[in-house]
């Protein structure tokens, strides 16, 4: 196992060439225990005998203790618990060393020394995170070892999937992925894109893919095309409770399974038929278990479902099995769709989301200042701060604080604020949907002189709350990631709103409008391409939708890359990217 050890720091090595003398006529008897036992770590160190020196080290380390070399005691530490391979004790020194010695000259040693302990641990994102904070001209050929190290030595198909997405720009994952892709040839063809893809954005020698690129595992037999295509919709109706009748707790699946079957009607129209067949999967994985079963469900062109986890991951698996194009609905998890070429999100995941508002920002806002980033500590927004921070991080910009904030605890609210220094950031980014968000995001920003206040950029669902008024809404320096976007003026969007009210006898909500847009585009990938329709996908340009902005799975990607910027101006929505 490789190991990277690094000098002493240069504060430590001045301490050295201090006299004994000299020493002991400034320190009282306790800083010369101290010192004395740090020195006494550091030859058990230099020795080899690393369990003793961390027993040494330890209480040196803490803040309360007072010991002038405190930061270098805990990063020798850390260093001694590499050599044990005592990774999470190594990596609580660095956070310490972090947290409360900031102004250490020996920091970009600790970050170097994170980014190898991040990556023994199998926590590529920390580690490629990590290493991207140490400045270039110093440590670009140190860094670029380590990461090539760790990650061409990397199995996982679905982790470098996950670093793709978050790191798109980087050429040296890039490289290494295709790398990867190589290695494990005959590929697929959404492979075989992919690394496509990849020699094309960065210039790489494609003789070296030249062979892989020209194979392919033999393809499933294309069926032929058909006049009409059998779509399976695997829904939590609930139609064996009884409560339906009196509580709507299920309105937003029948609305869904609604502007499916007015999209249907509109295939027809445009003479390309579907036929769905609904099948109820009720509230809990027996049941799906049990429609799974059904013979004739694999016999299905395509497959629209389901709206829960649990069930989501059963689907997945029988879509792969079956080689069967399966669509979740409403599902922003990009975890649910990675290594599966018959899985997708109609969605954008919170992932895409996260990387393409980070994007945005870096370009509206410029990368002059840093940011500032709290989210709700729940799994998808958890997701796109994770995902926000890696690309702006990769644009140039810099994270001036990260928190996670329970929305539900008016404590943990209020303590995201606490201490930020909301005038030094060129924005703010509050990554959360719950309704209690909003006013404690504007109670901040109300307080920070008006010259010196930040942009604010936050998710589409704050424009439906209530608690928040159009004054606040509508500030000319608040932003919008909005994925359910739409105008409600273009003609297509009023023609489908004219033919819902028609048959429903009620305006269409946003399920139904996600379920017609839905079939309408994945209706029309059955006609155009066939049931195997991923590699067309992969090929073809964005495509605007009938209601909202757009759909695209460019390059392989199985959740939708269409994210509207927009921003509320006199009462009118832009729409800025």
């Amino acid at each position: 196992m490789t190991y990277f050890f690094r000098a002493a720091p240069a504060s430590l090595r001045r301490l050295l060439l201090l006299g004994p003398w000299a020493l002991l006529l400034s320190l009282g008897a306790s800083a010369q225990g101290q010192l004395t036992r740090y020195q006494t770590a550091k030859t058990q160190l230099d020795q080899g005998r690393y369990a003793v020196a961390m027993q040494q080290l330890q209480p040196l380390t803490q803040p309360v203790n007072h010991f002038a070399q405190a930061p270098d005691a805990a990063y020798l530490y850390a260093v001694a618990a590499t050599r044990l391979g005592q990774w999470a004790e190594a990596e609580q020194m660095l956070n310490l060393i972090r947290n409360q010695y900031p102004t250490y000259a020996g920091l970009n040693e600790a970050l170097y020394l994170q980014g190898q302990v991040s990556f023994e641990q199998g926590d590529y994102d920390t580690a490629l995170r990590t290493l991207g904070q140490l400045p270039a001209e110093q440590y670009a050929p140190l860094r670029e070892a380590m990461q090539t190290n760790y990650l061409s030595k990397l199995k996982d198909r679905a982790t470098w999937q996950r670093l793709r997405q978050r790191y798109p720009q980087s050429k040296l994952v890039g490289r290494l992925y295709a790398d990867f892709l190589l290695a494990n040839g005959p590929l697929p063809d959404p492979d075989r894109q992919q690394l496509d893809a990849l020699i094309t954005q960065f210039k790489l020698d494609r003789n070296r893919y030249a062979a892989v690129l020209a194979t392919a595992p033999a393809a499933p037999k294309a069926l032929p095309r058909k006049g009409t295509y059998n779509i399976g919709v695997l829904l939590p109706f609930e139609l064996q409770d009884n409560t339906w009748q009196t509580q709507r707790k299920n309105q937003f699946v029948t609305d869904l399974y609604a502007g499916l079957r007015l999209a249907q009607d509109s295939l027809q129209r445009a003479g390309h038929p579907v036929q769905l067949f609904a099948y109820d999967t009720g509230a809990d994985t027996l049941t799906l278990k049990s429609v799974l079963a059904l013979p004739e469900l694999a016999g299905m062109d395509m497959l629209v479902g389901p709206v829960y986890k649990s069930g989501a991951k059963l689907l997945a698996r029988f879509a792969r099995e079956h080689q069967i194009v399966c669509i979740n609905p409403l599902s922003q998890d990009a975890g649910l769709v990675l290594d599966n070429p018959y899985h997708y999100l109609y969605m954008p995941s919170a992932t895409t989301q996260g990387r393409l508002a980070a994007q945005f920002a870096a370009s509206a806002f410029g990368i002059g200042r840093p940011a500032v980033l709290l989210h709700e500590d729940v799994k998808d927004d958890n997701d796109f701060a994770l995902a926000y921070q890696a690309a702006y991080e990769e644009a140039g910009g810099k994270i001036l604080a990260s928190r996670a904030f329970r929305a539900n605890d008016p404590a943990s609210l209020a303590a995201a604020y606490t201490g930020l220094d909301l005038a030094g950031a060129s924005h703010l980014v509050v990554a959360s949907d719950d309704r209690k968000a909003g006013p404690a995001a504007f109670a901040a920003l109300g307080a920070v002189p008006g010259a010196t206040r930040p942009a604010l950029l936050v998710p589409g669902e704050w424009l439906d709350n209530p608690s928040l008024g159009l004054g606040q809404l509508g500030g000319g320096n608040v932003y919008y990631y909005h994925p359910k976007y739409f105008d409600a003026q273009r003609p297509s969007f009023r023609r489908f709103r004219q033919l819902y009210l028609a048959k429903q006898n009620l305006p269409p909500s946003t399920f139904a409008s996600q379920g017609f847009e839905l079939l309408l585009f994945f209706g029309s990938a059955l006609q155009q391409f066939g049931p195997a329709f991923q590699g067309g996908l992969a090929a073809a340009p964005p495509l605007p939708g009938a209601i909202f902005e757009g759909l695209a799975y460019p390059g392989g990607a199985h959740d939708n890359q269409v994210v509207p910027m927009v921003k509320l101006s006199n009462l009118e929505f832009q729409l800025v990217r």
